[in-house]
Protein backbone atom coordinates (compact mmCIF):
# COMPACT_ATOMS: atom_id res chain seq x y z
CA UNK A 1 0.00 0.00 0.00
CA UNK A 2 2.68 2.52 0.73
CA UNK A 3 4.34 2.18 -2.65
CA UNK A 4 0.93 2.65 -4.04
CA UNK A 5 0.40 5.78 -2.29
CA UNK A 6 3.82 6.81 -2.92
CA UNK A 7 3.17 6.33 -7.07
CA UNK A 8 -0.28 7.96 -6.62
CA UNK A 9 1.34 11.44 -4.95
CA UNK A 10 4.23 11.21 -7.24
CA UNK A 11 1.84 11.20 -10.46
CA UNK A 12 -0.49 13.84 -8.73
CA UNK A 13 3.17 16.05 -8.77
CA UNK A 14 3.71 15.39 -12.27
CA UNK A 15 0.57 15.96 -12.89
CA UNK A 16 0.58 19.31 -10.81
CA UNK A 17 3.10 20.80 -12.66
CA UNK A 18 1.56 20.78 -15.61
CA UNK A 19 -1.14 22.67 -14.32
CA UNK A 20 -2.04 26.42 -15.00
CA UNK A 21 -2.70 28.04 -11.21
CA UNK A 22 -5.77 29.37 -12.80
CA UNK A 23 -6.93 26.13 -13.43
CA UNK A 24 -10.09 24.70 -11.31
CA UNK A 25 -8.20 21.82 -10.55
CA UNK A 26 -4.85 22.70 -9.42
CA UNK A 27 -5.98 23.45 -5.14
CA UNK A 28 -7.51 20.47 -5.66
CA UNK A 29 -4.74 18.55 -6.81
CA UNK A 30 -2.53 20.78 -4.27
CA UNK A 31 -4.98 19.81 -1.68
CA UNK A 32 -4.75 16.16 -2.70
CA UNK A 33 -0.67 15.87 -2.93
CA UNK A 34 -1.16 17.18 0.99
CA UNK A 35 -3.45 14.26 1.85
CA UNK A 36 -0.87 11.94 0.16
CA UNK A 37 1.45 13.15 2.26
CA UNK A 38 -0.39 12.54 5.30
CA UNK A 39 -1.35 9.02 4.55
CA UNK A 40 2.07 8.11 3.85
CA UNK A 41 3.61 9.29 6.61
CA UNK A 42 0.62 8.13 8.73
CA UNK A 43 1.38 4.09 6.95
CA UNK A 44 5.10 4.63 7.68
CA UNK A 45 4.08 4.95 11.37
CA UNK A 46 1.84 2.11 11.12
CA UNK A 47 5.07 -0.29 10.04
CA UNK A 48 7.30 1.65 12.42
CA UNK A 49 4.97 0.59 15.42
CA UNK A 50 5.07 -3.07 13.98
CA UNK A 51 8.83 -2.93 13.43
CA UNK A 52 9.79 -1.46 16.72
CA UNK A 53 6.41 -2.00 19.26
CA UNK A 54 8.83 -0.58 22.16
CA UNK A 55 9.03 2.89 21.01
CA UNK A 56 8.74 5.08 23.26
CA UNK A 57 5.84 8.08 23.24
CA UNK A 58 5.76 10.76 20.66
CA UNK A 59 4.14 14.14 21.44
CA UNK A 60 4.28 16.66 18.47
CA UNK A 61 3.83 20.56 19.52
CA UNK A 62 2.19 21.90 16.16
CA UNK A 63 1.03 24.93 15.30
CA UNK A 64 0.84 28.21 12.98
CA UNK A 65 3.97 30.81 12.62
CA UNK A 66 4.57 32.78 15.70
CA UNK A 67 2.31 30.93 18.14
CA UNK A 68 4.66 30.28 20.58
CA UNK A 69 5.54 26.78 19.65
CA UNK A 70 9.40 26.63 20.74
CA UNK A 71 8.67 28.73 23.76
CA UNK A 72 5.51 25.60 24.79
CA UNK A 73 8.65 23.62 24.06
CA UNK A 74 10.95 24.81 26.58
CA UNK A 75 8.16 25.36 28.96
CA UNK A 76 7.38 21.76 29.00
CA UNK A 77 11.08 20.87 29.23
CA UNK A 78 11.75 23.45 31.79
CA UNK A 79 14.68 23.96 29.75
CA UNK A 80 15.89 25.94 26.84
CA UNK A 81 16.68 23.08 24.52
CA UNK A 82 14.63 24.45 21.97
CA UNK A 83 15.26 28.03 19.75
CA UNK A 84 13.19 30.73 20.44
CA UNK A 85 13.32 33.63 17.89
CA UNK A 86 10.76 36.92 17.33
CA UNK A 87 11.02 36.36 13.64
CA UNK A 88 8.92 34.51 11.77
CA UNK A 89 9.69 30.69 10.56
CA UNK A 90 12.70 30.57 12.76
CA UNK A 91 12.25 27.06 12.71
CA UNK A 92 12.53 24.90 9.59
CA UNK A 93 13.48 22.09 11.27
CA UNK A 94 11.79 18.91 13.27
CA UNK A 95 13.55 18.82 16.44
CA UNK A 96 12.63 15.86 19.04
CA UNK A 97 13.76 16.45 22.30
CA UNK A 98 14.25 12.61 24.47
CA UNK A 99 13.09 13.42 27.79
CA UNK A 100 14.10 10.54 30.21
CA UNK A 101 14.30 8.25 27.36
CA UNK A 102 17.51 7.14 26.22
CA UNK A 103 18.54 7.57 22.68
CA UNK A 104 18.79 4.48 21.40
CA UNK A 105 15.07 3.59 22.09
CA UNK A 106 14.42 5.56 18.89
CA UNK A 107 16.93 3.76 16.12
CA UNK A 108 14.02 3.02 14.33
CA UNK A 109 13.22 6.68 13.83
CA UNK A 110 15.41 6.76 10.95
CA UNK A 111 13.79 3.99 9.01
CA UNK A 112 10.49 6.24 9.47
CA UNK A 113 11.90 9.24 8.39
CA UNK A 114 13.26 7.92 5.21
CA UNK A 115 15.25 10.17 2.88
CA UNK A 116 15.46 12.79 6.12
CA UNK A 117 19.08 12.74 7.44
CA UNK A 118 19.05 12.39 11.47
CA UNK A 119 21.43 15.52 12.69
CA UNK A 120 22.77 16.86 15.78
CA UNK A 121 20.72 19.95 16.66
CA UNK A 122 23.48 22.59 16.36
CA UNK A 123 24.25 20.66 12.59
CA UNK A 124 21.02 21.77 11.07
CA UNK A 125 21.24 24.39 8.17
CA UNK A 126 18.52 27.01 7.22
CA UNK A 127 18.87 25.97 3.65
CA UNK A 128 18.94 22.19 3.63
CA UNK A 129 14.90 21.13 5.03
CA UNK A 130 15.41 17.39 4.00
CA UNK A 131 16.77 16.48 7.99
CA UNK A 132 15.73 16.49 11.47
CA UNK A 133 17.37 16.37 14.82
CA UNK A 134 17.31 14.10 17.89
CA UNK A 135 19.04 15.51 21.37
CA UNK A 136 18.22 14.52 24.77
CA UNK A 137 16.81 16.76 27.54
CA UNK A 138 19.13 17.65 29.90
CA UNK A 139 16.77 18.16 32.55
CA UNK A 140 13.78 16.11 33.77
CA UNK A 141 10.07 18.32 33.84
CA UNK A 142 7.42 17.25 36.62
CA UNK A 143 5.27 18.50 33.58
CA UNK A 144 5.97 15.65 30.93
CA UNK A 145 5.86 11.87 30.84
CA UNK A 146 8.58 9.59 29.54
CA UNK A 147 8.39 10.56 25.67
CA UNK A 148 9.84 12.50 22.82
CA UNK A 149 8.58 16.11 22.29
CA UNK A 150 8.98 17.50 19.31
CA UNK A 151 9.11 21.04 18.32
CA UNK A 152 8.00 21.31 14.40
CA UNK A 153 8.22 24.06 12.29
CA UNK A 154 5.04 26.16 11.11
CA UNK A 155 2.78 25.02 8.61
CA UNK A 156 1.32 27.88 7.00
CA UNK A 157 3.60 30.29 6.22
CA UNK A 158 5.01 30.98 2.76
CA UNK A 159 8.08 29.75 3.14
CA UNK A 160 6.45 26.23 4.35
CA UNK A 161 6.20 24.41 1.25
CA UNK A 162 9.51 24.04 1.85
CA UNK A 163 9.56 22.03 4.65
CA UNK A 164 6.25 20.49 4.93
CA UNK A 165 6.93 17.39 4.11
CA UNK A 166 9.16 17.39 7.61
CA UNK A 167 5.91 18.65 9.53
CA UNK A 168 3.97 16.10 7.50
CA UNK A 169 6.01 13.43 8.91
CA UNK A 170 6.75 14.26 12.65
CA UNK A 171 2.43 15.21 13.11
CA UNK A 172 1.99 11.25 11.69
CA UNK A 173 4.62 10.38 14.29
CA UNK A 174 2.79 11.89 17.14
CA UNK A 175 0.81 9.73 19.25
CA UNK A 176 -0.67 12.58 21.16
CA UNK A 177 -0.20 16.69 19.63
CA UNK A 178 -0.22 19.95 21.28
CA UNK A 179 -1.81 22.37 18.87
CA UNK A 180 -0.24 25.66 20.20
CA UNK A 181 -1.98 28.98 18.49
CA UNK A 182 -2.24 32.67 19.58
CA UNK A 183 -5.32 34.70 19.59
CA UNK A 184 -4.31 36.19 16.00
CA UNK A 185 -3.98 32.68 14.87
CA UNK A 186 -6.95 30.08 16.47
CA UNK A 187 -9.44 31.02 13.86
CA UNK A 188 -6.76 30.60 10.53
CA UNK A 189 -8.63 28.75 7.76
CA UNK A 190 -4.90 26.57 7.73
CA UNK A 191 -5.21 25.26 11.71
CA UNK A 192 -8.91 24.33 11.09
CA UNK A 193 -7.99 22.46 7.27
CA UNK A 194 -5.39 20.66 9.13
CA UNK A 195 -7.36 19.62 12.09
CA UNK A 196 -9.84 18.52 9.86
CA UNK A 197 -7.47 16.40 8.15
CA UNK A 198 -5.34 14.90 10.96
CA UNK A 199 -9.06 13.85 13.02
CA UNK A 200 -8.61 10.58 11.40
CA UNK A 201 -5.44 10.06 13.17
CA UNK A 202 -7.61 10.32 16.42
CA UNK A 203 -4.74 12.09 18.61
CA UNK A 204 -5.13 12.83 21.78
CA UNK A 205 -5.14 16.36 21.54
CA UNK A 206 -4.56 19.24 24.12
CA UNK A 207 -5.32 22.87 23.04
CA UNK A 208 -3.04 25.82 23.97
CA UNK A 209 -4.02 29.65 23.30
CA UNK A 210 -0.95 31.46 23.85
CA UNK A 211 -0.37 35.54 24.28
CA UNK A 212 -4.04 35.86 25.80
CA UNK A 213 -4.23 39.70 27.31
CA UNK A 214 -6.26 40.01 30.81
CA UNK A 215 -10.16 39.66 30.14
CA UNK A 216 -10.66 38.00 26.78
CA UNK A 217 -10.17 34.53 27.78
CA UNK A 218 -13.59 33.55 27.99
CA UNK A 219 -14.50 35.10 24.56
CA UNK A 220 -11.74 33.20 22.85
CA UNK A 221 -11.82 29.72 24.29
CA UNK A 222 -15.12 29.70 23.50
CA UNK A 223 -15.01 30.73 20.11
CA UNK A 224 -12.39 28.14 19.79
CA UNK A 225 -14.46 25.37 20.96
CA UNK A 226 -17.09 26.68 18.34
CA UNK A 227 -14.80 26.65 15.96
CA UNK A 228 -13.47 22.80 16.82
CA UNK A 229 -16.78 21.61 16.68
CA UNK A 230 -17.75 23.24 13.17
CA UNK A 231 -14.44 21.67 12.01
CA UNK A 232 -14.41 18.00 13.89
CA UNK A 233 -16.97 15.54 14.28
CA UNK A 234 -14.84 14.25 18.32
CA UNK A 235 -15.54 16.18 21.26
CA UNK A 236 -13.41 19.49 22.18
CA UNK A 237 -10.30 18.46 24.06
CA UNK A 238 -9.00 20.53 26.83
CA UNK A 239 -7.90 23.84 26.16
CA UNK A 240 -5.44 25.53 28.35
CA UNK A 241 -4.72 29.27 28.07
CA UNK A 242 -1.33 30.64 28.63
CA UNK A 243 -1.74 34.72 29.58
CA UNK A 244 0.33 37.51 27.88
CA UNK A 245 2.77 38.76 30.38
CA UNK A 246 5.08 41.79 29.64
CA UNK A 247 6.77 41.48 33.22
CA UNK A 248 8.71 38.83 32.99
CA UNK A 249 8.53 38.14 29.82
CA UNK A 250 8.11 34.56 30.08
CA UNK A 251 5.37 31.66 30.11
CA UNK A 252 3.97 30.19 33.12
CA UNK A 253 2.48 27.07 32.65
CA UNK A 254 -0.96 27.14 34.79
CA UNK A 255 -0.42 25.17 38.32
CA UNK A 256 -3.89 23.75 37.82
CA UNK A 257 -3.12 22.25 34.62
CA UNK A 258 0.49 20.71 36.05
CA UNK A 259 -1.14 17.24 35.11
CA UNK A 260 -2.53 17.71 31.63
CA UNK A 261 -0.09 16.14 29.32
CA UNK A 262 0.05 13.26 31.82
CA UNK A 263 -3.45 12.70 31.59
CA UNK A 264 -3.03 13.02 27.52
CA UNK A 265 -0.72 10.18 27.18
CA UNK A 266 -2.91 7.96 29.31
CA UNK A 267 -5.30 8.48 26.16
CA UNK A 268 -2.58 7.49 23.51
CA UNK A 269 -4.25 4.07 22.31
CA UNK A 270 -1.23 2.33 19.61
CA UNK A 271 -3.20 -0.84 19.33
CA UNK A 272 -5.89 0.74 16.99
CA UNK A 273 -3.63 2.23 14.41
CA UNK A 274 -4.72 -0.07 11.71
CA UNK A 275 -8.14 0.48 12.01
CA UNK A 276 -7.38 4.56 11.57
CA UNK A 277 -4.81 3.91 9.02
CA UNK A 278 -8.11 1.79 7.25
CA UNK A 279 -10.30 4.45 8.17
CA UNK A 280 -8.18 7.45 7.20
CA UNK A 281 -7.55 6.08 3.30
CA UNK A 282 -10.79 4.42 2.86
CA UNK A 283 -11.84 8.19 3.55
CA UNK A 284 -10.26 9.58 0.83
CA UNK A 285 -9.75 6.99 -1.80
CA UNK A 286 -12.18 7.60 -4.35
CA UNK A 287 -11.25 11.27 -4.17
CA UNK A 288 -8.00 10.59 -4.33
CA UNK A 289 -8.72 8.16 -7.28
CA UNK A 290 -11.12 10.22 -9.08
CA UNK A 291 -8.50 11.08 -12.00
CA UNK A 292 -7.38 7.85 -12.54
CA UNK A 293 -10.92 6.29 -12.47
CA UNK A 294 -11.74 9.24 -15.29
CA UNK A 295 -8.34 7.59 -17.26
CA UNK A 296 -10.11 4.16 -16.81
CA UNK A 297 -13.33 5.00 -18.33
CA UNK A 298 -11.70 6.88 -20.89
CA UNK A 299 -9.57 3.97 -21.64
CA UNK A 300 -12.55 1.72 -22.17
CA UNK A 301 -14.73 3.94 -23.89
CA UNK A 302 -11.29 3.79 -26.33
CA UNK A 303 -11.32 0.23 -26.54
CA UNK A 304 -15.50 0.40 -27.43
CA UNK A 305 -14.60 2.31 -30.13
CA UNK A 306 -12.01 0.42 -31.51
CA UNK A 307 -14.34 -3.00 -31.35
CA UNK A 308 -17.01 -1.00 -33.03
CA UNK A 309 -14.35 -0.08 -35.67
CA UNK A 310 -13.44 -3.47 -35.74
CA UNK A 311 -16.91 -4.49 -36.10
CA UNK A 312 -17.40 -2.81 -39.12
CA UNK A 313 -14.32 -3.89 -40.84
CA UNK A 314 -15.41 -7.45 -40.41
CA UNK A 315 -19.23 -6.83 -41.24
CA UNK A 316 -17.36 -5.09 -44.29
CA UNK A 317 -15.21 -8.03 -44.91
CA UNK A 318 -17.76 -10.59 -45.18
CA UNK A 319 -19.86 -8.22 -47.33
CA UNK A 320 -17.19 -7.36 -49.98
CA UNK A 321 -15.22 -10.26 -50.10
CA UNK A 322 -16.77 -13.69 -48.96
CA UNK A 323 -20.77 -13.48 -49.94
CA UNK A 324 -19.67 -11.01 -52.45
CA UNK A 325 -21.45 -13.13 -55.82
CA UNK A 326 -18.50 -11.95 -58.22
CA UNK A 327 -15.55 -11.40 -55.95
CA UNK A 328 -15.36 -14.74 -53.51
CA UNK A 329 -12.30 -16.56 -54.90
CA UNK A 330 -11.36 -19.24 -52.14
CA UNK A 331 -13.30 -21.91 -52.97
CA UNK A 332 -12.53 -21.29 -56.89
CA UNK A 333 -8.78 -21.63 -55.37
CA UNK A 334 -9.93 -25.05 -53.87
CA UNK A 335 -11.66 -26.13 -57.05
CA UNK A 336 -8.35 -25.20 -58.62
CA UNK A 337 -6.47 -27.42 -56.29
CA UNK A 338 -8.69 -30.22 -57.29
CA UNK A 339 -8.37 -30.09 -60.79
CA UNK A 340 -5.18 -31.02 -60.26
CA UNK A 341 -6.27 -33.82 -58.25
CA UNK A 342 -8.10 -34.97 -60.69
CA UNK A 343 -5.59 -35.17 -63.37
CA UNK A 344 -4.43 -39.15 -64.18
CA UNK A 345 -2.78 -40.64 -61.26
CA UNK A 346 0.67 -41.04 -61.83
CA UNK A 347 1.02 -38.29 -64.59
CA UNK A 348 0.09 -34.94 -62.02
CA UNK A 349 3.21 -34.40 -61.23
CA UNK A 350 5.08 -34.86 -64.37
CA UNK A 351 2.31 -32.75 -65.89
CA UNK A 352 2.64 -30.07 -63.14
CA UNK A 353 6.47 -29.87 -63.40
CA UNK A 354 5.91 -29.69 -67.60
CA UNK A 355 3.07 -26.63 -67.01
CA UNK A 356 5.45 -24.72 -64.38
CA UNK A 357 8.95 -24.75 -67.09
CA UNK A 358 6.48 -23.98 -70.12
CA UNK A 359 5.16 -20.87 -67.66
CA UNK A 360 8.92 -19.89 -66.25
CA UNK A 361 10.01 -17.15 -68.84
CA UNK A 362 6.60 -15.54 -68.72
CA UNK A 363 6.27 -15.30 -65.23
CA UNK A 364 10.30 -13.81 -64.97
CA UNK A 365 9.69 -11.47 -68.01
CA UNK A 366 6.33 -10.17 -65.80
CA UNK A 367 8.33 -10.13 -62.25
CA UNK A 368 10.82 -8.07 -64.29
CA UNK A 369 8.26 -5.75 -65.51
CA UNK A 370 6.32 -5.77 -62.04
CA UNK A 371 3.25 -6.45 -63.84
CA UNK A 372 2.36 -9.33 -62.13
CA UNK A 373 0.55 -8.22 -58.80
CA UNK A 374 -1.36 -5.49 -61.29
CA UNK A 375 -2.44 -8.03 -63.72
CA UNK A 376 -3.79 -10.46 -61.22
CA UNK A 377 -3.99 -9.32 -58.10
CA UNK A 378 -5.39 -10.93 -54.97
CA UNK A 379 -9.12 -9.51 -54.91
CA UNK A 380 -9.10 -10.61 -50.81
CA UNK A 381 -6.02 -9.00 -50.29
CA UNK A 382 -7.18 -5.66 -52.07
CA UNK A 383 -10.49 -6.07 -49.72
CA UNK A 384 -8.11 -6.42 -46.44
CA UNK A 385 -5.83 -4.05 -47.22
CA UNK A 386 -8.79 -1.20 -47.86
CA UNK A 387 -10.28 -1.94 -44.63
CA UNK A 388 -7.23 -2.26 -42.68
CA UNK A 389 -6.96 1.63 -43.77
CA UNK A 390 -10.29 2.51 -43.65
CA UNK A 391 -10.26 1.38 -39.96
CA UNK A 392 -7.69 3.70 -38.83
CA UNK A 393 -9.34 6.66 -40.59
CA UNK A 394 -12.94 6.12 -39.17
CA UNK A 395 -11.27 5.48 -35.78
CA UNK A 396 -9.33 9.09 -35.96
CA UNK A 397 -12.75 10.78 -36.85
CA UNK A 398 -14.72 9.27 -34.14
CA UNK A 399 -11.20 9.80 -31.39
CA UNK A 400 -11.60 14.10 -32.94
CA UNK A 401 -15.34 14.00 -32.12
CA UNK A 402 -14.92 12.88 -28.77
CA UNK A 403 -12.11 15.88 -28.20
CA UNK A 404 -15.20 18.12 -28.61
CA UNK A 405 -17.51 15.96 -26.77
CA UNK A 406 -16.21 14.84 -23.93
CA UNK A 407 -15.02 18.13 -22.39
CA UNK A 408 -13.47 16.91 -19.33
CA UNK A 409 -11.33 14.62 -20.92
CA UNK A 410 -10.80 16.11 -24.28
CA UNK A 411 -7.03 16.37 -23.80
CA UNK A 412 -6.72 12.66 -23.19
CA UNK A 413 -8.90 11.94 -26.71
CA UNK A 414 -6.42 14.49 -28.28
CA UNK A 415 -3.50 13.31 -27.02
CA UNK A 416 -4.59 9.44 -28.51
CA UNK A 417 -5.77 11.25 -31.92
CA UNK A 418 -1.95 12.58 -32.13
CA UNK A 419 -0.51 9.08 -30.92
CA UNK A 420 -2.54 7.33 -33.78
CA UNK A 421 -1.30 9.53 -36.22
CA UNK A 422 2.23 9.44 -35.68
CA UNK A 423 2.01 5.63 -35.85
CA UNK A 424 -0.60 4.87 -38.09
CA UNK A 425 2.01 4.12 -40.43
CA UNK A 426 3.42 1.71 -38.27
CA UNK A 427 0.35 -0.23 -37.45
CA UNK A 428 -0.24 -0.03 -41.06
CA UNK A 429 2.88 -1.79 -41.78
CA UNK A 430 2.71 -4.59 -39.28
CA UNK A 431 -1.08 -5.05 -40.47
CA UNK A 432 -0.13 -5.59 -43.98
CA UNK A 433 2.86 -7.83 -43.15
CA UNK A 434 -0.09 -9.97 -41.12
CA UNK A 435 -2.51 -9.82 -44.14
CA UNK A 436 0.55 -11.41 -46.68
CA UNK A 437 1.76 -13.73 -43.29
CA UNK A 438 -2.11 -14.81 -43.48
CA UNK A 439 -2.86 -14.98 -46.85
CA UNK A 440 0.15 -17.40 -47.41
CA UNK A 441 -0.64 -19.73 -44.49
CA UNK A 442 -4.63 -20.31 -45.37
CA UNK A 443 -3.26 -21.59 -48.70
CA UNK A 444 -3.16 -24.56 -46.58
CA UNK A 445 -6.74 -24.89 -45.66
CA UNK A 446 -7.69 -24.64 -49.08
CA UNK A 447 -5.39 -27.80 -49.99
CA UNK A 448 -7.40 -29.36 -47.04
CA UNK A 449 -10.88 -28.09 -48.41
CA UNK A 450 -9.67 -29.62 -51.79
CA UNK A 451 -8.60 -32.64 -50.23
CA UNK A 452 -12.28 -33.07 -48.89
CA UNK A 453 -13.52 -32.88 -51.65
CA UNK A 454 -11.27 -35.47 -53.85
CA UNK A 455 -11.59 -38.04 -50.79
CA UNK A 456 -15.53 -37.62 -50.77
CA UNK A 457 -14.69 -38.33 -54.83
CA UNK A 458 -13.24 -41.11 -53.95
CA UNK A 459 -16.07 -42.85 -52.19
CA UNK A 460 -18.37 -42.39 -55.28
CA UNK A 461 -16.60 -43.74 -58.53
CA UNK A 462 -19.18 -42.96 -61.10
CA UNK A 463 -18.40 -39.05 -59.83
CA UNK A 464 -14.85 -39.11 -60.10
CA UNK A 465 -14.66 -40.87 -63.50
CA UNK A 466 -17.16 -38.40 -64.85
CA UNK A 467 -15.26 -35.34 -63.37
CA UNK A 468 -12.02 -37.00 -64.86
CA UNK A 469 -13.69 -37.44 -68.44
CA UNK A 470 -14.51 -33.83 -68.20
CA UNK A 471 -11.26 -32.83 -66.89
CA UNK A 472 -9.37 -34.58 -69.95
CA UNK A 473 -11.96 -33.43 -72.85
CA UNK A 474 -12.10 -29.76 -71.64
CA UNK A 475 -8.95 -27.90 -72.09
CA UNK A 476 -8.30 -27.84 -68.34
CA UNK A 477 -4.16 -27.44 -69.12
CA UNK A 478 -4.56 -24.58 -71.43
CA UNK A 479 -6.46 -22.66 -68.13
CA UNK A 480 -4.11 -24.03 -65.75
CA UNK A 481 -1.05 -22.78 -68.23
CA UNK A 482 -2.59 -19.29 -68.29
CA UNK A 483 -2.76 -19.27 -64.39
CA UNK A 484 0.32 -19.54 -63.68
CA UNK A 485 1.56 -17.71 -66.75
CA UNK A 486 -0.38 -14.43 -65.13
CA UNK A 487 -2.95 -14.42 -67.85
CA UNK A 488 -6.55 -15.21 -66.08
CA UNK A 489 -6.50 -14.61 -61.87
CA UNK A 490 -8.69 -17.32 -59.62
CA UNK A 491 -11.27 -14.64 -59.63
CA UNK A 492 -11.71 -15.16 -62.99
CA UNK A 493 -12.25 -19.10 -62.70
CA UNK A 494 -15.89 -18.77 -62.12
CA UNK A 495 -16.53 -17.61 -65.68
CA UNK A 496 -14.69 -20.57 -67.59
CA UNK A 497 -16.56 -23.26 -69.25
CA UNK A 498 -14.20 -26.11 -67.38
CA UNK A 499 -15.13 -24.39 -63.74
CA UNK A 500 -18.51 -23.74 -64.99
CA UNK A 501 -18.80 -27.64 -65.61
CA UNK A 502 -17.26 -28.87 -63.09
CA UNK A 503 -19.37 -26.89 -60.53
CA UNK A 504 -22.43 -27.83 -62.09
CA UNK A 505 -21.07 -31.18 -62.14
CA UNK A 506 -20.61 -31.32 -58.39
CA UNK A 507 -23.74 -29.69 -57.29
CA UNK A 508 -25.96 -31.89 -59.55
CA UNK A 509 -24.04 -35.33 -58.10
CA UNK A 510 -24.52 -36.85 -55.03
CA UNK A 511 -21.98 -34.90 -53.08
CA UNK A 512 -23.41 -31.77 -53.86
CA UNK A 513 -24.58 -31.04 -50.53
CA UNK A 514 -21.10 -31.72 -49.17
CA UNK A 515 -19.89 -29.61 -51.58
CA UNK A 516 -21.74 -26.52 -50.01
CA UNK A 517 -20.71 -27.69 -46.90
CA UNK A 518 -17.20 -27.29 -47.58
CA UNK A 519 -17.64 -24.28 -48.80
CA UNK A 520 -19.47 -22.56 -46.15
CA UNK A 521 -16.91 -24.00 -43.59
CA UNK A 522 -14.49 -22.64 -45.37
CA UNK A 523 -16.05 -19.45 -45.40
CA UNK A 524 -16.51 -19.66 -42.04
CA UNK A 525 -13.09 -20.54 -41.05
CA UNK A 526 -11.95 -17.94 -43.10
CA UNK A 527 -13.70 -15.35 -41.36
CA UNK A 528 -12.46 -16.63 -37.91
CA UNK A 529 -9.06 -16.58 -38.78
CA UNK A 530 -9.28 -12.94 -40.23
CA UNK A 531 -10.92 -11.97 -37.48
CA UNK A 532 -8.49 -13.63 -35.42
CA UNK A 533 -5.04 -12.76 -36.96
CA UNK A 534 -5.68 -10.03 -38.79
CA UNK A 535 -7.94 -7.72 -36.65
CA UNK A 536 -8.02 -9.45 -33.06
CA UNK A 537 -4.53 -10.59 -33.11
CA UNK A 538 -2.93 -7.47 -34.74
CA UNK A 539 -5.16 -4.22 -35.13
CA UNK A 540 -6.68 -4.39 -31.83
CA UNK A 541 -4.07 -5.89 -30.21
CA UNK A 542 -1.70 -2.37 -31.14
CA UNK A 543 -4.91 -0.18 -30.87
CA UNK A 544 -5.60 -1.28 -27.25
CA UNK A 545 -2.50 -0.44 -26.56
CA UNK A 546 -2.53 3.13 -27.99
CA UNK A 547 -3.19 5.22 -25.41
CA UNK A 548 -1.03 3.23 -22.59
CA UNK A 549 1.80 4.17 -24.93
CA UNK A 550 1.28 7.80 -24.47
CA UNK A 551 3.67 8.86 -21.93
CA UNK A 552 2.16 12.35 -21.08
CA UNK A 553 3.12 14.33 -17.71
CA UNK A 554 -0.39 14.95 -17.87
CA UNK A 555 -1.25 11.49 -17.20
CA UNK A 556 -1.49 9.48 -14.48
CA UNK A 557 -0.85 6.24 -16.07
CA UNK A 558 -1.78 3.77 -13.23
CA UNK A 559 -3.40 0.67 -14.40
CA UNK A 560 -6.71 -1.04 -13.23
CA UNK A 561 -4.75 -3.58 -12.09
CA UNK A 562 -2.53 -1.59 -9.57
CA UNK A 563 -5.68 -0.18 -8.44
CA UNK A 564 -7.63 -3.49 -8.14
CA UNK A 565 -4.39 -5.05 -5.94
CA UNK A 566 -4.58 -1.47 -3.29
CA UNK A 567 -8.05 -2.13 -3.16
CA UNK A 568 -7.58 -5.51 -1.80
CA UNK A 569 -4.76 -4.63 0.30
CA UNK A 570 -7.33 -1.66 1.68
CA UNK A 571 -9.69 -4.17 2.57
CA UNK A 572 -7.50 -6.33 4.67
CA UNK A 573 -8.63 -5.91 7.99
CA UNK A 574 -6.86 -8.62 10.04
CA UNK A 575 -3.19 -7.43 9.90
CA UNK A 576 -3.69 -3.89 9.09
CA UNK A 577 -3.00 -2.85 5.69
CA UNK A 578 0.19 -4.97 3.89
CA UNK A 579 2.27 -3.00 1.43
CA UNK A 580 1.80 -3.98 -2.08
Amino acid sequence: MLEFIQLLKQRYEIVLQQLDRKNSRFMEYQQRIEQLLHAEAFIRKGQLLENQSALPLQIAVIGPTQAGKSSVVNLLLNSESAGVSPLAGYTVHAQGFCHRVPAEDCAGLQQYFGRFQQLQRDALRPGRYDCYSLNSSATASPLLPDCVLWDTPDFDSIDSADYREGVVRTIALADAVILVVSKEKYADQSVWDLMKFIEAYRQPTLVCVNKLSEGSEAVILESLRDKWRQTRSDPPPPVLALPFQKAPAQLQWPAPASRVVLDLAQKVARSKHADKQQQLLSRYWLAWLEPVFSEHHAQRHWQTLVEQCLADAMRDYRRDYLNHPHHYETFQNALLNLLTLLEIPGLARVLGKTRRAMTWPFRKLMDWGNAKAAANPSHELAVLQQLGEHLLIQLADRVLEKTETEPADSFWWRENAMALRQRRGEILLAYQRAVDSYHQDFQQDVEAAAQRLYHKLQGQPLVLNSLRATRATTDAGAMLLAIQAGGIGVQDLVITPLILTITSLLAESAIGSYMHRVEAELKQHQFTTVNNALFDGCLKQRLYQLPLAVHSQTRFNISEQQCHAAELALKEKKHGLRIL
